[in-house]
């Protein structure tokens, strides 16, 4: 058996203690005792990138949102290869972490040339518009947050600033843990042509996650 072994922690910005951990062979990262994010299971924020791509083609300007374990910026930086991929992160814990010893789980995507740290929420950098790609991987998604202010981000006023950040035809991917048609109605209220997807956390293997696929209208 494999101990845990806590490797780093913090607080988060509404006092919740902030873990990094390793077990059984994987890193995570644990918000007031809840398991956020582990090294084991990444293939549905992965596939928020293939998932856009293939909606949008080519792209300028990318904006992912959450900077988590590296895996959702590096895909994107993969399935964007010409495109200047931004990537916000609230938590200055977590960017340590992303230039120590999270950097080699996703090639070290922070050092690419192509990539743009915003450290600050991702409201702000939502707020500077024109996107052309959005993936918004943020909390557990539109439900169940582990840090109540998330929930700005996929109320009614989160989904208009979302539609709003969009270049006309440009595409946003929501990761969520599980379906919501609360979120569906509000994407769709703000005039985004909305569908839903669903993801593996572990390939063909895992629990399935939900992305949600919104289009501003060219």
């Amino acid at each position: 058996m494999n101990p845990r072994e806590v490797l780093d922690s913090a607080t988060t910005p509404d006092g919740k203690s902030l873990e990094l951990l390793r077990e059984q062979g994987h890193l995570i990262v644990r918000v007031g005792g809840r398991s956020l994010m582990c090294s084991g299971a990444h293939g549905s924020e992965e596939a928020m990138a293939h998932v856009a791509a293939k909606v949008r083609g080519a792209a300028a300007r990318v904006l992912v949102g959450g900077l988590g374990l590296g895996y959702t910026l590096r895909a994107a930086l993969d399935a964007f290869p010409a495109a200047e991929v931004t990537v916000a992160e609230l938590l200055p814990p977590i960017i340590t972490w992303n230039r120590g010893v999270l950097a080699e789980l996703a090639e070290r995507p922070l050092e690419d040339p192509r990539a743009r740290l915003f450290e600050g929420d991702v409201r702000l950098a939502l707020g500077q518009g024109g996107w052309d790609v959005v993936l918004l991987d943020v909390d557990n998604g539109p439900e169940a947050f582990t840090v109540k202010q998330n929930e700005g981000l996929y109320d009614e006023l989160g989904a208009a600033m979302l539609a709003r950040s969009l270049s006309p035809g440009g595409v946003a991917v929501v990761w969520s843990a599980g379906p919501s048609t609360a979120y569906e109605r509000r994407l769709r209220a703000v005039g985004l042509r909305v569908e839903t997807r669903q993801a593996r956390a572990r390939g063909r293997k895992g629990g399935r996650h939900v992305l949600f696929v919104a289009v501003r209208k060219g």
